[in-house]
């Protein structure tokens, strides 16, 4: 039926001899698909051809350069336009533009699928990082580091080197196979089993900042939300089989705080034992009694998808919504019971006898730095909390009139003094001080998402205060205060959010 189609013959070759191969047939149309199609084309009642592409076949740049074509349906023309409009505002939200704008970051052939992270948004990397270390120290965690580099014996045992090789980078060293590490948890073992662990340590929490690199496709990489090199706010908790319950609820509300301050919406599911598990019935059942326990204890309305957890454990899945409601993956949540047998770790339990396993949770908060950079900067359309803002304030002097007895110099000079100020109270300040009107500077802040502008002229010298106006409340009226209170305010205001 495909003769004249060489990659489906191609999909069809490679499917199992014994696998049931469904057609679908729509008018003259018959396609190679797992189904079902529409019966006819008239219950289509709205539709747009969204993009078109050339595209490499399967991924792979070796291989032949077809057109790609995406379309969009809905059931009417309203729903169509209302998705429109939504793509069009997701297309002014993009953050590969709006990082442009805002010189937050670069990308270069030099090191393709590499971010280059320019002075503003390596702030935002930096405050990232910098809160959730504050919420470890809080919640129990120790951070470790890692090397990036590990001898290929270290992914045998894993299991990376069998079922992920393709996608790491490998290299020889000395006359010896090594790879750069694509994740955290084999190290974390390694850490874990250097040596004898007593049941009072557990549960040992165990966080991780390190960089990874995976050997993602060419034409898979895409601005920050897939690159090769990048950086996750990674943690495995090691525990007993009877703390996996609480250890799991501490997981779900440190996911549920921290997306509140973000002022995200999630869904949780259940993805149970897949068919391919390893391990016994009896554990997993047992493992995925505690997970259900735990999110019922969430008080969080969860869904069960049966059958796709991975084959070392069940896991949660989190699909994180934006402010236009589209779905992302972010945090992660995996029992790991596989991991454990592989390294051999073991810890000596409470009555003195046989040594016994730890279980291992696989967690993530914000996932990968650079995909939840992605993600904010587009979810506030990039308009940062000041808290988060790379740009918190920047102070604007107004020109003088003659009689007022002040130059232009002499002003500028007091704008840096108030800034000085304030970076050493710890925020991002600059100074406007190029020659353009005072209405210019005022606009161009505006536009460059300063959240807040400090006016100085003759009346702000005289009292050593500074006029506040704030980026996204232009009809409100302005306040001047001592240069004490405006870092005050700020303080307030970081500490609010978060």
């Amino acid at each position: 039926m495909f003769a004249e189609n060489q990659f489906k013959v191609e999909i069809i070759k490679e499917l199992p001899e014994d696998l049931a191969i469904t057609v679908y047939r729509c008018g003259d149309l018959v396609d190679l698909c797992r189904g079902p199609h529409i019966p006819n084309t008239s219950f289509v009642k709205a539709f747009a051809c969204t993009n078109a592409s050339s595209s490499y076949w399967r991924g792979k740049a070796e291989r032949e350069s077809l057109q790609r074509v995406y379309g969009v349906s809905f059931p009417d023309s309203k729903r169509l336009k209302d998705y429109s409009d939504m793509m069009e505002e997701a297309q002014r939200r993009d953050h590969r533009k709006l990082g442009q704008k805002q010189e937050l970051f670069i990308f270069n052939p030099v090191s393709p699928g590499c971010c280059f992270f320019l002075p503003h948004g390596a702030r935002i990397l930096n405050k990232l990082k910098t809160f959730m270390q504050q919420e470890y120290w809080e919640r129990g965690y120790e951070e470790v580091v890692t090397p990036n580099v590990y001898n290929m014996s270290l992914w045998e045992t894993s299991g990376h080197a069998a079922n992920y090789r393709e996608n790491m980078f490998v290299f020889e060293v000395d006359g010896q196979e090594v790879g750069l590490k694509p994740m955290n948890c084999p190290g974390h073992c390694e850490i874990f089993r250097h040596r004898t662990r007593s049941y009072r340590e557990l549960p040992l929490r165990m966080a991780d900042f390190g960089v990874l690199h995976r050997n993602e496709a060419s034409g898979a990489l895409t601005g920050l939300t897939r690159v090769r090199r990048f950086v996750q706010d990674d943690a495995h908790i090691f525990c007993r089989e009877s703390q996996v319950k609480d250890e799991v609820e501490g997981v779900l509300k440190f996911i549920d705080d921290v997306y509140k301050i973000f002022g995200f919406e999630y869904e949780l599911e259940l993805s149970t034992r897949p068919e391919n598990y390893l391990g016994d019935v009896e554990t997993w059942n047992r493992a995925e009694h505690q997970l259900k326990e735990a999110l019922t204890a969430s008080g969080k309305p969860w869904k069960v998808n049966e059958g796709d957890g991975a084959f070392y454990g069940p896991k949660i899945d989190i699909g994180v919504f934006d402010a236009l409601k589209r779905k992302f993956q972010c945090a992660t949540l995996q029992l790991d019971f596989q991991l454990p047998i592989n390294f051999k770790l073991t810890y000596a339990p409470e009555e003195q006898g046989k040594l016994e396993r730890p279980v291992m949770i696989h967690r993530a908060i914000l996932g990968s730095f650079e995909r939840m950079v992605a993600i904010l900067l587009e979810h506030y359309g990039g308009k940062w909390p000041l808290w988060l803002s790379p740009r918190q304030a920047i102070v604007c002097p107004t020109a003088p009139k003659p009689e007022s007895g002040y130059n232009k110099e002499a002003i500028l000079e007091y704008a840096k003094e108030v800034r000085g100020k304030m970076h050493k109270a710890g925020f991002y300040v600059d100074v406007d001080m190029t020659d353009e009107t005072f209405n210019k500077k005022v606009a161009l802040a505006q536009a460059a998402q300063y959240n807040y502008i400090l006016a100085v002229g003759p009346t702000e010298v005289n009292s050593g205060e500074v006029t506040i106006r704030v980026r996204d409340k232009k009809d409100q009226a302005l306040s001047t205060v001592s240069v004490d209170d405006a870092i005050r305010r700020f303080r307030e205001e970081v500490a609010a959010f978060q």
